[in-house]
C-alpha cells in the first residue's frame, strides 16, 4: 500500500513503529479512563468562542506551534511573566509580544476541565487538542492527537527570540531551526502550510514592502507587482504597525492549499513564505507544487508533521507537573 492511500490513523501506527515519534508514553487514549471527554469539552468551547471571532482557529494553532518550538511542548508559552518563580514569559519575545493570542480559550477549557477532572489533563495537551480541533474546523484535516504531556515549570524569553521563526528568516536558517527539533524539508513546507489561515502585523512586513535589504522605498522584487500595491496600500510606509493583513488573500479563514497557490504566483505575504518557491533548487519547490496540486497530499503531509512537532521534547512520567492554572505554575 502506498503512503498516499494510508488513513491517518494506520499512518499514525506506522510512525510508532518506525521510532519517528520518540516517545511511546504518549497515547491517542491516555485520557479515555482519566478524563473521557476532553476533546468533547474542548471543542465546544472553542466552537462557541470563534462565533465571535473568525481569526480564534488560527490563533489556537499558533499557540502550539509557538510553544514546541521553544524547548518542547510543554505549555511555556501561556505562562505569565513571574521573576519571584524564574519565569521569563515567552509572550514579550519579539515573535509574540502584541500579536501571540487566544490564550482566553484555552484558560476556560482549562476550568472547564478542571472542573470535571481535576489535575488531570496538562496544559500541553490542551494546546495540542486545541490545535487539531482549529483545523479541523477551519476545514482543515483531523488526526490522532498523542496525549500525556505534562506542564514545564519555566520559560524563557530568549530561547523564544533565538527559536521561532522571523520573517526575514533565510532558508538556511529556517531550515536549521525546524531541524534542531528533528523536522525535515516536508515538515517546514507542510507546516508552513498553516498559513492558509489567519493575519499577520504590518510590523513584520514592512521592510519587505518598503526597505527592503535596508534600500528606503524599495520592495522585495519576488512580490508580484500587483500584489504589492495591494500590500501597499493595507500597510503604507510609516502608518501602524500593528494593522493587520490576511495571510491568505484567496481564502483566508478556511484551512486549504491556497497558500501554496499564492507562492506559485509569487503572492506570498511574508518574504520566509515566499523564498520556499522562489528559491532556485531548493528542495522546497518542488513541496510547495505538490501541495498546491494536491489538497489531499498536504493534508496528509501537515497531520503526519502536526504529529511529529507535537512529539518535541514532552515531559512524560514524572517529569514537569500538571498545572492548575495554565498562566502559572502550581
Amino acid at each position: 500500500m502506498g503512503l498516499s492511500n494510508i488513513t491517518i490513523p494506520l499512518l499514525l501506527l506506522s510512525l510508532l513503529m518506525f521510532g519517528i515519534l520518540g516517545n511511546a508514553q504518549l497515547s491517542s487514549d491516555f485520557y479515555s479512563e482519566s478524563c473521557p471527554n476532553v476533546t468533547i469539552i474542548a471543542r465546544r468551547l472553542i466552537q462557541r468562542a470563534g462565533r465571535s471571532d473568525v481569526r480564534l482557529t488560527a490563533k489556537v494553532m499558533r499557540l502550539h506551534f509557538h510553544d514546541c518550538f521553544v524547548n518542547g511542548c510543554d505549555g511555556s508559552v501561556l505562562l505569565d511573566a513571574a521573576p519571584v518563580d524564574g519565569v521569563e514569559g515567552e509572550k514579550e519575545a519579539f515573535q509574540n509580544a502584541g500579536s501571540l493570542d487566544g490564550f482566553e480559550v484555552i484558560d476556560d477549557i482549562k476550568t472547564a476541565l478542571e472542573n470535571v477532572c481535576p489535575g488531570v489533563v496538562s496544559c500541553a495537551d490542551i494546546l495540542a487538542i486545541a490545535a487539531e480541533i482549529s483545523v479541523s474546523l477551519a476545514g482543515g484535516p483531523s488526526w490522532d492527537v498523542l496525549l500525556g504531556r505534562r506542564d514545564g515549570r519555566t520559560a524563557n524569553r530568549g530561547d523564544a527570540v533565538a527559536a521561532l521563526p522571523l520573517g526575514p528568516d533565510s532558508m538556511e536558517i529556517l531550515t536549521s531551526k525546524f531541524s534542531v527539533h528533528n523536522l525535515d524539508t516536508t515538515d517546514l513546507v507542510a507546516l508552513s502550510g498553516a498559513h492558509t489561515f489567519g493575519r499577520v502585523q504590518c510590523g513584520v512586513i514592512t521592510n519587505r514592502l518598503h526597505n527592503f535589504t535596508g534600500s528606503n522605498g524599495q520592495s522585495d522584487p519576488s512580490i508580484e507587482p500587483k500584489f504589492l500595491r495591494t500590500l501597499r496600500k493595507k500597510c503604507p510606509q510609516g502608518r501602524s504597525l500593528t494593522a493587520r493583513v490576511n495571510l491568505d488573500p484567496t481564502s483566508p479563514d478556511s484551512f486549504d492549499n491556497d497558500y501554496f497557490k499564492n507562492l506559485q504566483n509569487n503572492r506570498g505575504v511574508i518574504e520566509s513564505d515566499q523564498i520556499l518557491f522562489s528559491s532556485k533548487g531548493a528542495p522546497t519547490v518542488s513541496l510547495v507544487n505538490r501541495f498546491a496540486k494536491s489538497l489531499r497530499k498536504f493534508y496528509k503531509a501537515f497531520a503526519k508533521s502536526m504529529i511529529k512537532m507535537g512529539n518535541v521534547r514532552v515531559l512524560t512520567g514524572n517529569d514537569g507537573e500538571i498545572r492548575r492554572d495554565c498562566r502559572r505554575v502550581n
